[in-house]
């Protein structure tokens, strides 16, 4: 029995004495913490997306704590209202930010780009870009298997059955760029949104040559240069077959939409095209023949007198006499 207490007594005292000694060491090495850090991090949505470049949104907090200017630090999940909250936290002013969307340049419909294989493995994107081109033609375009869709924390984005293409739902979209990053094709691209939500798309990324191009999609974009000859503020540039709109400096004339014979230049929200109106068709003006034995005429002055003609009258002849 007295072991019993002695042992229990040993381990107290020896408990006691280690917590009292990791007590001093942790207050000799403790790391000061800005009580900021909380603040900024209770404004944030929470979503740990990464969207901001950062690990997380602590990472983010940290990072504008310690920064001098909040200029190239956007939280894309919360924008623009959730970065003035961090502003007045820390006494700095808020850069504004354009907010931007996930947007699939490619419209390689199942009517446009027909099947020419049949997959028969894992379906997943990645796993298909490394073993093959894909179940078509096109080595550039979108693969269909859904990756972006289960990289979405937003359920922003989904595949449509019927075109076999992922469409994005501009309202969900919080520009994270989870998706851009799962897309092993680089087909998605986070763009600004536009005035009203309106914006010019190339929605192609084949790279082959016009002839290729068409043959394995009828909606790709052939290099022709078109659209960068009529495009009047120089914001489309045609490189490696391709053409590309910079969303910075198109003023979303949609000249260059009606002049792609492909069609894969593509005016996003905008309201339909109202129908050329006819022009009225002019009657043909009937013209007089005259015939080969006609005299012609004269043309009498204005201010000339009417003449009278006076018809003439036969004197009677005279009888002769004869004697």
């Amino acid at each position: 029995m007295n072991l019993v207490l002695i042992s229990l007594a040993v381990l107290g005292i020896t408990g006691l004495v280690a917590a009292v000694l990791l007590y001093f060491v942790a207050q000799k090495f403790k790391v000061e913490e800005d009580p900021r850090i909380d603040q900024v991090q209770e404004v944030l949505p929470g979503a740990n997306c990464g969207g901001c470049g950062f690990a997380g949104c602590r990472a983010l907090a940290e990072a504008c704590v310690k920064a001098d200017s909040l200029d190239g630090l956007l939280c894309p999940v919360g924008g623009a209202p959730t970065m003035q909250k961090v502003g007045e936290i820390l006494g700095l002013a808020a850069a504004a930010a354009e907010p931007k969307v996930a947007v699939v340049r490619c419209n390689g419909t199942c009517a446009a780009r027909p099947r020419t294989s049949e997959y028969d493995g894992v379906r997943s994107c990645r796993i298909m870009h490394n073993l093959y081109v894909g179940e078509t033609d096109c080595a550039f375009g979108c693969l269909g298997c859904g990756d972006c869709v289960e990289a979405c924390l937003f359920d922003a984005i989904h595949i449509n059955p019927e075109t076999g293409l992922p469409e994005v739902d501009d309202e969900k979209c919080t520009s994270c760029g989870k998706c851009v990053k799962a897309c092993p094709r680089n087909i998605i691209e986070l763009r600004n949104k536009g005035p009203k939500n309106r914006r010019m798309v190339v929605e192609c990324v084949s790279k082959d040559k016009g002839a290729v191009a068409r043959k394995a999609c009828t909606n790709a974009c052939i290099g022709c240069g078109k659209c960068q000859k009529v495009c009047p503020f120089d914001a489309i540039t045609v490189e490696n077959n391709l053409a590309y709109i910079d969303y910075t400096k198109c003023r979303l004339c949609r000249k260059c939409e009606a002049e792609c014979p492909t069609g894969a230049i593509h005016a996003v929200n905008f309201p339909p095209r109202k129908p050329a109106e006819p022009k009225p068709a002019t009657a043909p003006t009937a013209t007089t023949a005259t015939p080969a034995n006609a005299q012609p005429t004269t043309a009498q002055p204005a201010n000339a007198q009417p003449t009278t003609v006076q018809p003439q009258t036969a004197e009677p002849k005279q009888e002769e006499v004869k004697a």
